[in-house]
């Protein structure tokens, strides 16, 4: 049957499509994250919609497990076939279509990335904001709802896919807006779209997403001030929100991380908490967003502001944000890193950075800590030694509670990693069991096998694996 099944493939993808040798399995079984490699049966390379349409007719009809694929970049373990089955690896179809410059719009195949886009989108004065920081693939970045660093002026996937083209675990192909549809606003039915953003491939395969574009900003600033405290710089950020200033970036790092950044790269930050912030718009809004950002923070007791205008200076004063997992990972050699995800209503932010902070010194644990203020979203970035089952039991403890302290503050334990396999539980107390009611339904009729990324599935919290076993057994 395994025989049977294979020519099937190979008839639609070709020889070269359908992979089942143990390192490209490997490769396909994880993602960046600290879950252990769990590879699938098989890997196929679709060229075009008709071919991942055909091959999703032949899983469903053998009852074969789907995991969607893009760049494997992801952080919660999205991608590990828990089940075996057929990967979908969609890096081949990574065709630019449809732009539409005077509309601000583009449709993209899954193996595009954010940088890919942005490369091709050199020369017409417009850019695709959307920075997770690794360079994914957008159709992964809807599947996942990823943001990052310009989400508080430019917004989250959510805010930017216009429509999408879905392929259902029968073979169904359909868009969720319309085929070729792309207003910039729409009242017609439910939200389709938006129910594949952040799904994480338990409902569809994404083959092509229609984008929201921008004009590239005339120009741009970038500032770096330090604060007393933590309270006093999430002020700020509330306080320059507050006033209408545009603002593109506003990052947080705690004393812990502005150390290890010096470090990483020699830099000489002061060590205390530390707010990254950058400015776009034409020089005179610019003049105007930065003469009220100094007056807040100066009432804030924040330091001068140190300055980059040009792109070189800038790049140098953002090197430190970018690199922060790279810092934080050099603070403890040989060790692994997990990030927290929590979000929460900007007004308790500085009370749970405050209390986590705590947890972190009374728990003896390493977690400097990065955010992105201007959201509520903060993560920190866990140190922690694998082999060590008693500090990672404690790491494990230490997010749980995390996350319970989010929630209680009425904010959410994933902002834009995703649910994964490490938050199936919380995503239950999150959402309470009516509204998991209501995704299970979903799910069941969308995917009645159950065949796509299952054991991911929101719709089947029931195998709760915890980051523990899996980091134990890495």
């Amino acid at each position: 049957a395994r025989e049977r099944t294979l020519s099937a493939l190979r008839a639609v993808a070709g020889d070269e499509g359908v992979c089942v040798g143990a390192a490209l399995r490997e490769q396909h079984g994880r993602d960046e994250s600290v879950h252990r490699c769990r590879p699938p049966d098989v890997v196929v390379f679709p060229r075009c919609v008709e071919e991942v349409s055909a091959l999703a007719k032949i899983c469903h009809h053998h009852r074969l497990p789907i995991i969607p694929f893009g760049t494997g970049t992801g952080l919660e373990g999205g991608v590990g076939a828990l089940k075996g089955g057929v990967c979908f690896s969609l890096r081949k179809m990574d065709q630019v279509l449809d732009l539409h410059q005077e509309d601000f719009d583009v449709t993209v195949e899954p193996g595009v990335t954010r940088k890919g886009l942005n490369s091709y989108l050199r020369d017409t004065g417009l850019w695709f904001p959307v920075d997770p920081g690794a360079d994914a693939s957008l159709c992964g970045m809807a599947a996942t709802s990823a943001s990052g660093t310009n989400a508080v002026r430019y917004g989250t996937m959510r805010e930017n896919v216009l429509n999408l083209e879905v392929v259902l675990a029968d073979g169904t192909v359909f868009c969720t807006a319309g085929r070729g549809r792309r207003p910039r606003k729409t009242s017609a039915g439910y939200n389709l779209t938006n129910l594949f953003v952040g799904s994480e491939g338990t409902l569809g395969l994404l083959t092509k997403a229609t984008l929201r574009l921008y004009g590239l900003p005339e120009s741009t600033v970038s500032a770096v001030c330090s604060f007393p405290s933590v309270q006093a710089a999430v002020d700020s950020t509330v306080q320059v929100l507050q006033a209408g200033v545009p603002i593109a970036r506003i990052e947080f790092l705690d004393d812990v991380m502005i150390d290890a950044c010096n470090r990483f790269n020699s830099l000489s930050y002061p060590i205390m908490p530390t707010l990254f912030l950058e400015f776009h718009g034409s020089s005179r809004s610019l003049e105007e967003q930065v003469t009220i950002t100094e007056e807040i923070t100066r009432e804030n007791s924040g330091s001068d502001f140190s300055w980059a205008e040009d792109e070189e200076t800038r790049a140098q004063l953002w090197k430190a944000r970018h690199d922060a997992w790279y810092a934080a990972l050099a603070l403890r050699p040989g060790c692994k890193a997990y990030s927290t995800d929590v979000c929460v209503p900007l007004s308790r932010l500085p009370q749970i950075i405050v209390e986590t902070k705590q947890d972190l010194i009374t728990n003896n644990l390493t977690g400097p800590i990065a955010g992105h203020v201007g959201d509520g979203n903060f993560h920190c970035i866990m140190v922690l030694n694998p082999e060590d089952p008693e500090e990672v039991k404690r790491v494990h403890e230490f997010t749980e509670r995390l996350a319970r302290r989010a929630l209680a503050m009425d904010g959410t334990c994933t902002g834009e990693h995703g649910v994964g396999l490490g938050k199936r539980a919380l995503l239950r107390e999150e959402l309470g069991p009516l509204a998991m009611e209501v995704m299970q339904g979903l799910k069941a009729t969308l995917d009645p096998k159950n065949l796509m990324n299952p054991g991911k599935s929101k719709g089947h919290p029931h195998q709760l694996f915890s980051v523990l076993s899996d980091l134990v057994q890495t």
